[in-house]
């Protein structure tokens, strides 16, 4: 063999493509777009930590461990210590330091490379290891000094050395010679017909052999490696964009459970489309899938190669390799299953060998792999004989020369006798479409059907992307667990009461804790992850599983999820236990989140009507301004008129009255007998009517709030007025549509889905909207084109809000923290850790006093200094704030889980507050005059208080629960003199309101649920939609 090393087959490609891309490194983000490494700057760099390394390690440094996350320099920092020549010994930086140094201790290790990271780039720091721990540095050294190693034997240049994950037994210390690891690359290369205009993906860590072919099979071919963040390896949506959209990616190897989680659709429509850049998919690190199930992941008209790749770590990397003709993709024939392992690759051995360790050439036995050069050293050995062959564990059958995996070996039971493969088993239970246990029964001997079948919301994977069994094992264990209460559970109020105590355990609540029928389970103080426990919990206590079970916990009320419990488990369901509303549930196809869903609040938003006495009298807008920016709650922003805003600010100064706080300090409530009747929910005869104009179809639910722009001429004449709807929705689909007919003017995929209401900011250039990828886009308002991304540390739900005055925009981030934004220089000015949860609320900003109101899920309240970040006070509550803050001259109003409505003065006095019968997530709506106050509740009705003191004005029921931010406006349009107000409900009824008496107007039932908030210009009303519209509404005849 000519080429000997790793190192030899990259210098060899690096001699003939100079000048070509060898390393693209996508962060994921649109910002600044992917770092390039060429062909010559690879070899150059590497040179320069080989020599580097040559100057400060001992001579004969055999083994250096490489500490690192995916970077640009990731191939440079494998190829400057190979280079040496020394192995590479990938540490996982996610993993345990105390396992990192177990790992290290196990390989005698003396020399690290490590990655460290500064506030302007990345380097490379060598780090030499102390037994004991305790490490000095030395001064004006690189290195740290320790106690020598002993020294190891070993089989011929070693490449790189790897601990295994313990698939196929105890973890295992394995150290890989060159000589046995580049005839995979060479064979390999050759069998995917490997050319330089080809892009790999750099898909397995390091620690996982597979990384080390995609890297080499790459660069030995002068083609393109792509790397990308692990983070973005775990956002599916995004990694497909990233893969097949901007890079075009032709060659993937993964394992079939990460390709799965891709989801059927976007396999079809991107990765295994008719039209997808990717010509070579090789699976393996698992069993293959079934045909039937690789056929319903391809598009029809899909020519993407398909290989079926097989090896263990222990023989580093692959042993056989399949390519599946495109005969067996296209054929129907049912007896065609599963897929063979292939032939040997080049030098590989592969024996069968039967219980008594005897070779055999036919039947069932267990395979062997080796070589006479393919041979790495296990843990102590020092060295090995030439043709050694390795077990596998796994268990083959030969039918036609061909080598079918039946399974592991611990995975091998026997079951009334019979020899059963579970492998096998749960190969053809995917192939199966439904009625799993009914066709297993067809098509499986009556020893191979299994007793029972667990559904669980997602599998949990290892560090390598396979399958957990072992987690999989306790979640089987603690439904087993369960069984025995089964039959206990007999009747309604036994049901009830075992659902209470399952909440009150998951929640940690005391034993005698009342759990109302209404109660959320987030809302009550739970979070994703404890409301899977809880589905798990349930589903091992009654003894029945639930695909949708997931989503009405996270979704539903408690006599919600009685219900669906009841009606899966009891054959008669007590009249009690059904609700007179339907069940608020989201989408089946709507993936469920692993934050908490945001749901209806996308609302939060409020630099307030109320901040400017104009509000949400629109009118009076049109002569005066060039720009209105139309937001949820009622909020309305003048732009181009700086005198006209400073006017505003000053008419805040004696509008309201001084505040009595002896008096008003008392608590109100729904329940007030002295409070006036519940508007009932019947239509007041008068010629208005609804009717939709135009929708929208955005892919997925729309739970964010509509934002509007409208634009005039110089002038302010209404000749030039151009308005444009600005929305995102859960398809990642950011639009703006023209008010006036609905016509699509662009549309933008960001990272993730869109639940925040989106800005406009000061200049009128740009929209601003979070992710829930972490970042804050901001997006030309003519185009749609990204002009810069912040990325914050988790997902943005909250809604920014634009300080007329300086320009900067405010944002909060699940990571806790708050952002003031500079758009002009792109760059964060300030931020500030808001104590105990996450901001999902959007800021509230009073311009003329100077203070900015946040509030967060773990129940704080603050005021901060908008130019400095700085906090000025803080209330503390026990429960979380959904409801975002609005403010006027003299007051803060927000609503709380608890059921609250409250006010606080601006230095963080509580004045009064409202009691509700439902937690509040509605954001509150201040009317123009400020005199009073409306806002929704959870109880489904729509509260409006007076703001000096909180008493009832009115209230109306809605047919369901209010989440979303109720909008006051201008009637004038609609031939009113006066307010009217615009509310919906979340059974998808949209209600027009007197905003003097609440009587009801005019309404509208749209077909699905309704989350987002509506907002009003002229005779337009538009609101996003969980049916994934986005619709406007305008009316019919005229108010009399």
């Amino acid at each position: 063999m000519a080429t000997k090393t790793l190192q030899d087959m990259v210098l060899a490609a690096s001699s003939l493509h100079s000048g070509k891309i060898a390393v693209t490194f996508d962060k994921g983000i649109t910002e600044g777009g992917p770092m390039l490494l060429y062909y010559h700057e690879l070899v150059a760099l590497g040179n320069e930590l080989t020599l580097f390394l040559q100057i400060q390690c001992v001579q004969n440094t055999r083994e250096i461990a490489l500490y690192c996350q995916p970077d640009i320099n990731l191939p440079v920092w494998i190829l400057g210590i190979l280079q040496l020549p020394a192995a590479y010994v990938p540490l996982d930086p996610d993993a345990p330091a105390l396992l990192s140094a177990r790992v290290m201790k196990q390989c005698g290790l003396k020399y690290c490379v490590l990655q460290m990271w500064s506030a302007h780039n990345l380097t490379l720091v060598l780090v030499q290891h102390i037994p004991t721990a305790a490490r000095k540095e030395e001064p004006n050294a690189d290195l740290f000094t320790l106690a020598a190693v002993p020294e190891s034997a070993s089989q011929g240049a070693l490449a790189y050395i790897l601990h295994t994950s313990g698939t196929t037994g105890l973890p295992k210390t394995v150290r890989v010679p060159h000589k046995c690891i580049v005839p995979n690359i060479l064979h390999l290369r050759s069998l995917f017909q490997m050319t330089p205009d080809d892009v790999v993906f750099l898909a397995s860590p390091l620690t996982f052999d597979p990384s080390v072919v995609e890297i080499f099979l790459a660069l030995s071919s002068g083609a393109r490696l792509l790397i990308v963040p692990t983070a973005i390896k775990r956002m599916p949506n995004r990694l497909a964009h990233v893969l097949f959209k901007k890079h075009k990616t032709t060659v993937l190897q993964v394992t079939p459970t990460l390709l799965g989680r891709f989801g059927r659709r976007v396999l079809q429509e991107e990765v295994l489309s008719a039209g997808s850049s990717l010509r070579v998919l090789a699976l393996g690190g698992e069993a293959c899938p079934s045909l039937a199930l690789l056929r319903s992941w391809r598009q029809q008209g899909n020519c993407t190669h398909i290989y079926n790749i097989y090896g263990i770590t222990e023989v580093s990397c692959w042993a056989c390799c399949y390519h599946l003709p495109e005969s067996l993709l296209q054929s129907t024939d049912v007896a065609e299953s599963s897929v063979p392992l292939g032939p040997p690759l080049m030098e590989t051995t592969v024996e069968l060998r039967d219980e008594d360790g005897c070779v055999i050439t036919q039947g069932e036995g267990q395979v062997f792999i080796g070589g006479m050069d393919r041979v790495c050293l296990l843990d102590d050995e020092v060295n090995v004989a030439p043709g050694t062959m390795r077990s596998t564990g796994d268990w083959v059958q030969i039918r036609d020369t061909h080598l079918y995996f039946l399974g592991r070996r611990d995975r091998l039971v026997k079951r009334h006798g019979q020899r059963l493969h579970l492998d096998t088993l749960q190969q053809v239970v995917m192939s199966l479409q439904k009625a799993i246990l009914h066709r297993l029964s067809q098509v499986l001997p009556s020893h191979s059907v299994p007793d029972t079948l667990v559904l669980v919301p997602a599998l949990p994977l290892s560090s390598h992307g396979k399958v957990s069994m072992g987690e999989l094992m306790k979640i089987y264990q603690r439904q087993s667990a369960g069984s025995e209460s089964h039959s206990a559970l007999g009747d309604m109020e036994t049901l009830r009461e075992r659902l209470q105590s399952l909440w009150r355990e998951t929640l940690g609540l005391m034993e005698d804790e009342a759990i109302q029928e209404d109660s959320n389970f987030l809302l009550s103080g739970g979070d994703s992850l404890q409301a899977l426990r809880l589905c798990n919990d349930i589903t091992t206590a009654v003894g029945v599983t639930s695909s949708g079970l997931l989503e009405v916990i996270l979704d539903g009320s408690f006599s919600e999820i009685l219900r669906h419990v009841a009606i899966a488990t009891l054959p008669f369901p007590s009249e009690h236990s059904r609700t007179s509303h339907p069940v608020s549930m989201k989408r089946p196809a709507d993936p469920v989140s692993s934050a908490q869903p945001k749901r209806q609040h996308t609302d939060p938003y409020s630099t307030t009507a109320a901040e400017w006495p104009l509000g949400v009298v629109v009118s009076s807008l049109k002569k005066a301004v060039r720009c209105t920016v139309v937001r949820r709650a009622g909020e309305v922003v003048e732009m181009g008129q700086s005198d006209s805003l400073r006017t505003n600010e000053n008419s805040y100064s004696d509008s309201e009255g001084p505040i009595k706080r002896t008096r008003n300090t008392q608590k109100k409530g729904a329940n007030d007998p002295s409070a006036s009747s519940v508007t009932p929910p019947s239509r007041e005869a008068g010629g208005l009517g609804l009717v939709v104009s135009w929708e929208s179809d955005t892919g997925r639910c729309v739970d964010a709030s509509p934002v509007l722009l409208v634009q005039r001429g110089a002038d302010g004449s209404s000749g030039g007025t151009r308005a444009t709807v600005f929305i995102g929705s859960h398809s990642h689909r950011m639009q703006a549509l023209d008010l006036t007919t609905g016509g699509l003017l662009w549309e933008r995929v960001l990272g993730d889905r869109i639940e925040s209401s989106s800005a406009v900011s000061r200049c009128g250039r740009l929209v601003v909207v979070g992710c829930y990828d972490g970042g804050v886009y901001f997006l030309c308002v003519e185009s749609g084109e990204t002009q810069w991304v912040f990325e914050t540390g988790d997902t943005v739900k909250s809604c920014p809000t634009v300080d007329p005055l300086t320009g900067l925009v405010m944002v909060g981030s699940h990571d806790g923290h708050v952002y003031a934004l500079d758009p002009q220089v792109r760059q964060c000015v300030w931020k500030r850790h808001c104590g105990c949860g996450a901001v999902f609320s959007s800021p509230c900003l009073h311009p003329s006093l100077r203070q900015l109101y946040v509030a967060t899920l773990g129940g704080h309240l603050l005021c901060l200094n908008p130019d400095t970040g700085a906090v000025l006070w803080t209330y503390s509550r026990k429960t979380p704030f959904f409801s975002s803050p609005s403010c006027s001259s003299g007051h803060i109003i927000i609503g709380s889980v608890d059921g609250n409505i409250c006010c606080f003065s601006h230095t963080g006095e509580m004045v009064w507050q409202y009691v509700t019968n439902g937690p509040v997530f509605s954001s509150p709506c201040i009317t123009p005059d400020k005199q009073r106050v409306v806002c929704g509740s959870h109880d489904g009705c729509v509260y409006c208080l007076n703001c000096t003191d909180g008493s009832l004005v009115w209230r109306y029921q809605t047919p369901s629960r209010v989440y979303s931010s109720p909008c006051v406006f201008d009637g004038s349009a609609w031939g009113k003199e006066g307010t009217l107000v615009g509310l919906a409900s979340t059974d998808g009824t949209l209600c027009i309101l007197d905003g003097e008496d609440g009587t009801l107007r005019a309404s509208l039932s749209l077909l699905g649920e309704l989350f987002s908030s509506p907002v009003v210009w002229e005779r337009s009303l538009v609101v996003g939609c969980r049916n994934d519209f986005v619709y406007c509404v305008a009316p019919t005849g005229e108010l009399k």
